[in-house]
């Protein structure tokens, strides 16, 4: 194509309009450069080069211009070859779309011919296939006869003969498959239940191996084999694989469990131990077979010993929760459970054995017993114990008090004590129960620890309890013993042996403090008893109190020669009372005579008419206090807990010739016993009969205005028991350590 056809081909641009902007441009251009050349030429001097700046800016126009006009020519020229490319585009799209509209009608032209020839297709597929079963014709007829003898060699227990049989008879199913496209023969219906069988035969084999590896391993090792050759079997079938492998694991675990643990052979009621006895010796003995038998017969990664001791241990653990959810164990079975599943079972004989290879890795085993399953075991061990115990007490405590009634003394030991084997009973029961815990934990030792002092503080308060109806019985007269004091002696001194025997129930590790409950019961026993056994000397006493002080009593020792006669011979059996118990006890009837004595000073029979009876009274308080410091000290009481030298200070009192004195005694008198009340004063100085009103008045003031007593350790209430000028006598009974 020559250039003058090409520019008569591309179309002509018509004159576009003018550019609004563009006259406003040239006056811009033209207000710069006038205000340009008002600058240059501003100066005249500059004038003369005016022709060389109008040179200069021509030039430069031309430039400008000649570069514009190139700019615009180029763009023109690539605006013409555009317009002549897209024209030659145009016409090569409408010659495409001429061409795809004839190969559109020639593809419905041959869609219709392929349906003509379907049928001729489907004719070749079927001639493939009925050449192809043709070929396989005689082999699909032995397939029934194959099945029936394969299945004959698992009922033989030829495993591995039927494998084979079993696979020949899938590849033969996958050819036929593979060569029908897919298509699935009748004939082949039977391999899936000969498989199913197969399979089953296996699993059996193997979940009697423990019986297998002695009679018959190599059933065993043909069974792993098929498992394991089915393991890395492939197929073309659309087939779920067999995973006999998993199976034959299954197998494995549910064999044993089985034959240990199944539920037929859960132990009943009082079987426990037995059963137990039983596992000891047949777990290990299974884990040796296993790693022994079982073992060399299977592959490397089946970990059979690992295998053996993980499902020994889930089984029992399984068993034993079973077992828990039951009926409630007694405490012996109990007890049994807790020390073997803690101590045996985790011991050198079982799972602990050096024997017992790494392959077992028993260290990954989970505790056998669940801290929730302890907890219970011993809440059970603890409530059965403690009926138990509350029963032994209970016999204990009623088999003392039956020996009260008796006609004759308490029994005696070798040195003549009083004895019973009642504490010795109580102790043994509670601290052998005790002890026996320590062999199981800690734990279960200290809760048996806490509910033996429960039970005996309980039984404490029971025979504190006995002791009191049996003197209320004895003082009424409904049930008079003949030894009633003699038996309260016997169980002070029973109270003395649980006292000091009672430190062998605190076993090591408790904290020292557990005991002082069991302490203070046996402290308020102690003064139970002798509250007891001080009211039956007190109703002796009472009837020669009755005349104190009187007449008689100043001109007479016969008053308290009767006093300590009666009280010698009522304490002619404390000896048989053992120490310290033996000391409280005349301590506290030797401040028992002196508070009675006090009682019966304070009641006002008396009045002294002259200072010959005042003296006479001051002389036989002494002599009276005398007369009882020498019987409690034949007796065998110390001197320091004496209280007969209260009598002294009260002589003083009496004895002083100046009665302006007064106050100075009361004084003396308060600071040796800070209980003395102005009731007491009072009535000491109606003794004296010569007292005014304002001598009375200023020997009481002294109680308030003297020095305070100083305080002393150890010191007990006396005057203070004492009423005055004081009600019946039955009042004066102290309520001091004793009470």
């Amino acid at each position: 194509m020559d250039p003058t056809a090409k520019d008569e081909m591309q179309p002509s641009l018509p004159p576009g309009p003018e550019w609004p902007e563009q006259e406003r441009a040239e006056q811009l251009a033209r207000g710069a450069a006038l205000k340009w050349a008002s600058g240059i030429f501003y100066r005249p001097e500059q004038l003369a080069r005016l022709g060389q700046y109008r040179s200069r800016e021509v030039q430069r126009t031309r430039s400008l211009e000649a570069r514009i006009k190139s700019v615009v020519q180029s763009y023109l020229e690539g605006v013409k070859t555009g317009v002549w490319q897209l024209a030659q585009a145009l016409e090569a799209v409408q010659g495409a779309r001429e061409a795809l509209g004839q190969a559109r009608g020639l593809l419905r032209g041959m869609a219709k011919a392929v349906q003509t020839l379907e049928p001729l297709r489907e004719q070749a597929v079927q001639h493939k296939q009925l050449q192809a079963l043709s070929q396989l014709l005689p082999r699909l007829r032995a397939v029934p006869a194959a099945v029936v003898h394969a299945q004959t060699l698992i009922d033989a227990h030829r495993l591995l003969e039927a494998y084979v049989s079993l696979r020949e008879l899938e590849q033969l199913q996958e050819e036929t498959w593979a060569s029908l496209g897919g298509l699935e023969l009748p004939v082949f219906e039977g391999l899936g239940p000969l498989a199913e069988a197969l399979g089953q035969a296996v699993e059996a084999a193997v979940g009697a191996a423990g019986q297998l590896a002695r009679e018959d391993p190599a059933l065993l090792v043909a069974a792993v084999r098929v498992a394991e050759v089915e393991a890395g079997r492939t197929t073309s079938l659309e087939q779920a694989p067999r995973d006999w492998r998993q199976r034959c694991l299954r197998a494995l675990e549910e064999g044993l469990e089985r034959v240990h643990f199944g539920t037929p052979l859960l132990p009943g009621p009082g079987a426990l131990a037995g059963w137990l006895e039983a596992l000891r010796v047949a777990l290990p003995a299974e884990l040796a077979t296993a790693e022994a038998l079982i073992a060399p017969c299977c592959p490397p990664h089946y970990k059979v010993v690992r295998l053996w001791a993980h499902t020994l241990h889930g089984g029992l653990r399984r068993c034993l929760q079973q077992f828990l959810e039951g009926p409630e164990l007694g405490a012996s079975d109990a007890f049994t459970l807790l020390h073997w599943a803690l101590h045996v079972y985790l011991g050198p004989e079982m799972m602990g054995s050096l024997e017992l290879g790494p392959e077992a890795d028993v260290s990954q085993l989970e505790p056998l017993l669940t801290l929730e399953n302890i907890e219970q075991l011993e809440a059970t061990f603890v409530s059965k114990v403690r009926a138990s115990v509350v029963q032994w007490l209970q016999k204990a405590l009623e088999g003392e008090v039956a020996e009260w009634g008796r006609e004759q003394e308490p029994d005696t030991d070798p040195s003549g004590f009083y004895h019973s084997p009642m504490p010795a009973i109580v102790l043994q029961i509670l601290e052998e129960n005790i002890r026996v815990t320590s062999l199981v934990s800690e734990s279960l030792q200290r809760r048996v620890h806490g509910m033996a002092l429960s039970e005996l503080g309980a039984f404490l308060r029971s025979f504190n309890d006995a002791l009191i109806r049996f003197s209320r019985d004895h003082l009424r007269g409904e049930a008079v013993v003949p030894h009633y004091v003699s038996y309260l002696l016997a169980a002070l001194n029973h109270q003395s042996a649980l006292s000091s025997s009672v430190s062998v129930l605190q076993p090591e590790g408790v904290v020292s403090g557990a005991l002082a409950p069991v302490e203070a019961a046996l402290d308020e026993l102690q003064r139970r008893i002798c509250r007891l056994v001080l009211e039956a000397l007190l109703l002796e006493l009472q009837p020669l109190f009755a005349t104190l002080p009187s007449r008689r009593w100043l001109s007479s020792p016969e008053l308290l020669n009767n006093v300590c006669e009666r009280t010698a011979r009522f304490c002619r059996n404390f000896w048989r009372v053992r120490k310290p118990a033996f000391q409280v006890l005349l301590a506290e009837t030797e401040r028992a005579v002196v508070l009675q004595y006090l009682c019966a000073l304070m009641q006002g029979r008396l009045v002294c008419r002259g200072a010959d009876e005042r003296n006479q009274a001051a002389e036989r308080m002494q002599q009276d206090a005398t007369q009882l410091r020498d019987l409690f000290l034949d007796l065998g009481l110390e001197e320091s807990a004496h209280c007969a030298p209260v009598l002294l200070t009260l002589r003083k009192l009496l004895n002083l010739h100046d009665p302006t004195m007064l106050g100075l005694e009361v004084a003396s008198l308060r600071q040796q016993f800070p209980d003395v009340s102005e009731e007491h004063v009072s009535a000491l100085l109606d003794l004296r009969g010569d007292v005014s009103r304002e001598q009375r008045q200023a020997a009481l003031s002294s109680l308030q205005d003297g020095p305070q007593p100083s305080p002393r350790a150890g010191r007990r209430a006396l005057f203070s028991l004492v009423p005055a000028p004081t009600p019946s006598p039955s009042s004066c009974l102290f309520s001091g350590s004793c009470a």
